[in-house]
């Protein structure tokens, strides 16, 4: 029988050790974890994340501070918002919704961010300490760090002996979840669309990841007879079976063909995604004690 992940159990339990490791902080230390979202323009799909986002917070018992600006905004006025956030001592986590206005230079503004205040895992210096093996002292972009959860439950802390084959090479994703599967001592091969045999380079994977946006790219004969699969793809098709101008979601793995193969699958929807969201509550958790020099909960 193949083992479906259920991405929100397991998002839960994350949540629910923040909640504990929020209050606990607060009661010993007096500090209490805050999270600032700031959000530019009126891009309805980061409108809804944002509101999420502010919602779990909340929920986790944080100071939630969410800064809403306007589409004419300058590259100056968002980079002086930043630059108050990082001075702001009860600000522990500073996130950015992105995409930015098409005007704004993103980079700039991820990169003004404190690193020990990126709770996103996208500056240089989190990106060069996962790089480096420093997973005490950097923090971890969220989906990465979130799939990485799934193996670790699947597997444990030590993958001695497994190869993984991540497909995909993003800063944002294939990257950073190439490296976490390196520092837990797996045989990694980072894949991508100019890779030569693509299908036989994931057919010799314990492990495969697949982050490439394509959708159901990988079917059943890319999959090793008993491999664990994580599908981070999040692709909307049509889908006339329901209805003229219907569509779905699905992922970069042809689920239904895969998980007769697979031991370990994550669907999509309802695997990896809600585990981001999870995972940038316990980066701010982290942020939080190390700033009240106090040891972190592990995830």
């Amino acid at each position: 029988m193949t083992t479906v992940i259920d991405g929100k159990q397991v998002a839960a339990s994350v949540i629910e050790t923040v909640k504990m490791a929020t209050a606990s902080l607060e009661k010993q230390s007096g500090v209490k974890a805050g999270l600032a979202v700031v959000i530019v323009g009126d891009d309805p799909a980061s409108h809804a994340y944002v509101s999420s986002k502010s919602r779990m917070a909340k929920e986790c018992g944080f100071k939630s501070v969410q800064h809403t600006l306007s589409v004419e905004t300058t590259q100056e006025e968002l980079a002086a918002l930043v630059s108050s956030l990082n001075a702001d001592p009860s600000i522990h986590g500073i996130l950015v919704q992105l995409p930015l206005p098409k005007h704004l230079k993103s980079e700039p503004i991820i990169q003004s961010i404190l690193p020990e205040k990126d709770v996103d895992g996208l500056h240089v210096v989190n990106a060069g300490k996962l790089a480096t093996g420093d997973l005490e002292t950097g923090l971890v972009s969220c989906t990465p760090a979130g799939a990485m959860v799934f193996v670790r439950r699947m597997h444990g802390e030590d993958l001695s002996g497994l190869n993984a084959v991540v497909i995909g090479r993003s800063n944002l994703f294939g990257k950073p979840m190439a490296q976490l599967l390196l520092n837990a001592n797996a045989t990694v091969t980072i894949a991508h669309s100019r890779t030569k045999d693509l299908r036989d380079v994931c057919r010799n994977a314990d492990i495969l990841v697949a982050a490439v946006g394509r959708p159901e790219m990988v079917k059943a004969d890319w999959v090793k007879p008993g491999a664990t699969v994580i599908d981070v793809g999040i692709n909307r098709i049509a889908a006339p079976e329901r209805g003229e101008g219907k569509t779905r979601l699905v992922g970069d793995v042809a689920f239904e063909e895969a998980s007769n193969v697979a031991a370990v699958i994550t669907p999509v929807p309802g695997g990896v995604g809600p585990m981001t969201i999870a995972m940038l509550m316990a980066n701010t958790v982290i942020a939080a004690h190390r700033a009240a020099g106090q040891t972190p909960p592990t995830f």
